[in-house]
């Protein structure tokens, strides 16, 4: 792809991953389209679109002329199950249409999650695995990478563990939500810096990614109990069995085959370095 020329659209601009990764790909000198709705501000050197996931007809306009398409919107943070199949599902089925019909030639990226894997996986999760998501936001990824594979667009598909780093807080909010639901501190997860998405989305830019799904994540699953420590709190200690020893861990192989490299390999350098 040729960067100077070539216009990218990008959903979730104000997001987790979004306001991180847009700058990296302005820096990378990627003509990026931001898709916004009213009152948003739009990241740095980021164009501007007006439109609305759910309202189809807007869609046309913020499409057209785009060679890619780069699909991060998603709503996971609540307990409104039906808001979150609607914007998952309905609002990537929408732009697919309107890819579809007014960008059929766009490369369409669609950010996905690691917790698709069934919990029971005899193995860190891979790409081929059967998928069996308990929740409604894995569940509703499911559907919606189902829609883009069988849409017939140029598509890939970047399935994403647990995201960190610059300053997003993520990791820091992380023990409420393991010491509540009483997880192993001995269960592993991988992880994947924010550095690292610009650099897995920039090879499925080049079409190294095209017809395919894919594993991110950096060398080094590491225990819940390291990484609570690691942001000042300890979770209570066990050496009971683990149950469910490869869930939340997956393997990212085929990633390396295809040229992906973390500069962050682990969450330790992450903390050397300052990057959290």
């Amino acid at each position: 792809m040729n960067k100077e020329s070539k216009t990218i659209l990008i959903t979730g601009v104000t997001g987790l991953v979004g306001a991180r990764l847009v700058p990296r790909l302005v820096d990378a000198g990627f003509d990026c389209r931001a898709l916004m709705r009213g009152g948003k501000d739009v990241p740095a050197g980021a164009t501007a679109v007006e439109a609305d996931l759910l309202d189809a007809a807007s869609l046309a306009a913020v499409v057209k002329d785009v060679s890619a398409i780069v699909h991060l919107a998603a709503v996971f943070r609540t307990k409104d199950i039906e808001l979150i199949w609607k914007s998952n599902l309905e609002g990537t089925r929408n732009l697919i249409d309107a890819a579809k019909a007014h960008a059929p030639g766009a490369r369409f990226l669609l950010a996905s999650t690691t917790h698709v894997y069934n919990k029971n996986n005899p193995h860190p999760g891979r790409e081929d695995d059967p998928v069996d998501p308990e929740h409604a936001y894995p569940a509703s990824k499911v559907a919606a990478e189902k829609e883009l594979r069988e849409s017939g667009l140029n598509w890939s598909i970047l399935r994403f563990p647990f995201v960190y780093g610059d300053g997003d807080k993520h990791l820091e909010t992380l023990p409420e939500h393991l010491i509540a639901a009483k997880w192993h501190p001995a269960m592993r997860m991988s992880t994947i810096h924010h550095l690292d998405i610009a650099t897995a989305i920039k090879i499925a830019l080049a079409g190294t990614m095209d017809g395919r799904i894919v594993n991110i994540s950096d060398e080094a699953p590491t225990s819940l109990y390291e990484l609570c420590k690691l942001v000042g709190v300890t979770m209570e200690s066990s050496s009971e069995p683990l149950t469910d020893p490869w869930y939340l861990h997956s393997d990212s192989s085929l990633a390396r085959s295809l040229g992906f490299q973390p500069a962050v390999r682990t969450v330790y350098q992450a903390v050397q370095e300052k990057l959290l």
